[in-house]
């Protein structure tokens, strides 16, 4: 295998990004933030009446595919050329903290999922899918950092030779409440594999943290759930601990999908509202497409309205989807409405930061959005007064 990590020692110690005001100021309800100091707010309206504002923290990226927080305040960001970026008290670092040699970019391919370990204080591990160069192909590998003052060395390969292709690739990393790591992989433009569950390509993976499959694993793989097609977004419900995952449909047809333990969700022999014994149908359809890609539950309390709200970043539908599911029937959607529409472009990826706020990222660099200067952006949904 040829390949290395570059990384450069960029600032000192990560502090928090901008803080939230005081929780105590009379005049707003209890667990109401104001919203931070920093770059201008823009107001937004949302059906219900809840207002709230969007502060661009950091701007110029290029193609930035997932982020994830740091309990020290530090966002950390894939860039889809190969970089990792780091975004600390309120600044884009200037350099990355990792830059990969062997990254295959064509198309959609790139560093894609992102995660931290959730003893991240303690292990300081930061995991990564992306597209490989390997053999005159490319491939998908999981890859293990650990990260020492804004930049990431010690890698360690934790999966390896997922088949890759220039489209349909996945790929989100997410740590569930159970501890383990989930990752997507799409079918890699080979429809048929996602129904095979002896492939990787097609499915919801669950490793431990090492890397190793767990033993109530259905299948004795790392294979949790199959029949996938590109599936982008993964979040827990914070309360029930469902799992909802965002999916692109073939023409239309995308999805939002609760994800069980070994099932079938159909691709490519159903799609959309269409029905098959022992496949699972999806919870909501989008047709025309919406390309829906990384998804969060708001766990927050400086908007509280959003509260348990799932917030899905969609790229040609240009809108943060709020998509609000009933606690009591995990499969039943209550409203679905989009903000923020055709306002920034194309959104990726969404998380919930752990100062309170919504982040979320522009994809517009990536040939199929139309670029400002100032893209690819860091949006921060805060509240307003």
């Amino acid at each position: 295998m040829r390949w290395l990590c570059h990384a450069l020692i960029a600032f000192a110690a990560a502090c928090a990004l901008p803080a939230c005001g005081s929780p105590s100021e009379p005049q707003r309800p209890p667990g109401e933030q104001p919203p931070p100091a920093g770059p201008p707010v823009e107001t937004f309206t949302a059906a219900d009446g809840t207002r709230f504002g969007v502060q661009v923290v950091a701007s110029r990226l290029e193609i930035p595919w997932a982020m994830a927080s740091a309990p020290d305040g530090r966002l950390f960001v894939t860039e889809r050329p190969g970089r990792i970026r780091i975004l600390q008290n309120g600044t884009l670092l200037p350099e990355p903290a990792a830059r990969l040699a062997d990254v295959f970019t064509t198309g959609e391919s790139g560093a894609l999922g992102l995660a931290l370990d959730p003893q991240f204080t303690t292990t300081r591990y930061v995991y990564l899918t992306y597209t490989a160069q390997s053999g005159g192909g490319q491939v998908g590998r999981l890859v293990r950092f650990r990260e020492v003052a804004n930049t990431l060395g010690e890698p360690s390969v934790l999966l390896d030779n997922v088949p890759a292709a220039n489209i349909h690739n996945g790929s989100r990393v997410k740590f569930g409440p159970d501890g383990m790591l989930y990752v997507t992989f799409g079918d890699a433009a080979s429809p048929s594999v996602a129904q095979d569950v002896a492939s990787l390509n097609g499915k919801i993976l669950r490793l431990t943290r090492e890397g190793a499959t767990p033993a109530d694993n259905p299948f004795g793989s790392p294979v949790w759930s199959f029949g996938h097609r590109n599936p982008q977004g993964l979040d827990w419900h914070p309360d029930t601990r469902v799992l909802y995952e965002s999916e692109h449909g073939q023409v239309g047809n995308d999805e939002i999908n609760v994800i069980e333990r070994g099932r079938n969700y159909g691709w490519p022999e159903i799609e959309g509202n269409e029905r098959q014994a022992g496949m699972e149908p999806p919870i909501a359809t989008f047709s025309p497409s919406i390309a829906p890609s990384g998804a969060a539950f708001y766990r927050g309390n400086a908007i509280p309205a959003f509260r348990n709200d799932l917030f899905v970043a969609t790229l040609r539908g240009q809108a943060l989807l709020r998509v609000r599911v009933d606690p009591a029937d995990p499969r039943r959607v209550v409203s679905i409405e989009r903000l923020l529409e055709n306002r920034f472009g194309r959104l990726r990826d969404v998380i919930s930061g752990p100062d309170g706020y919504l982040y979320i990222c522009t994809s517009n660099r990536d040939g199929r959005g139309a670029v400002d200067a100032e893209d690819d952006r860091i949006l921060r949904i805060v509240p307003v007064g």
